[in-house]
């Protein structure tokens, strides 16, 4: 499992945590039953408080991202493919949501814009 923090993003460093292994499990690179770091080495490789990991940790849990197993590290949790299916939608609307912001401020027009997205996902297949 690969994390990166920006502490200067604006976002706070428990949210790019946790967006992290939300999408790191959507995307499949961190299967269920895949255990995450213990908070004290996770917070050492990036720097951070401890705390700031556990907040992260705990925010997963109850998001139903992870479980945890007494006296063993998280681990992530089997997912209905409803659940999976939910987290990628989510996850793509709010990646998209600065591209429409974008298209809006530079009055492009949306029969446009969908035909430059539609060519961009054509030209990635390839």
């Amino acid at each position: 499992m690969i994390i990166v923090v920006d502490p200067h993003s604006g976002v706070p460093v428990f949210r790019q945590v946790m967006d992290q292994v939300t999408f790191q499990v959507a995307s499949g690179v961190l299967q269920p039953g895949d255990e995450l770091p213990p908070t004290r080495t996770l917070s050492a490789q990036l720097g951070v408080n401890p705390m700031t990991i556990s907040k992260a940790y705990g925010f997963l849990e109850k998001e139903g991202v992870v479980e945890r197993r007494p006296g063993k590290p998280l681990v992530v949790r089997q997912l209905r493919q409803r659940e999976l299916k939910v987290s990628r939608t989510e996850l793509l609307r709010s990646s998209l949501a600065s591209t429409i912001t974008v298209i809006r401020q530079l009055d492009i027009d949306e029969e446009e814009a969908l035909n430059l997205l539609r060519t961009m996902l054509r030209e990635k297949g390839k």
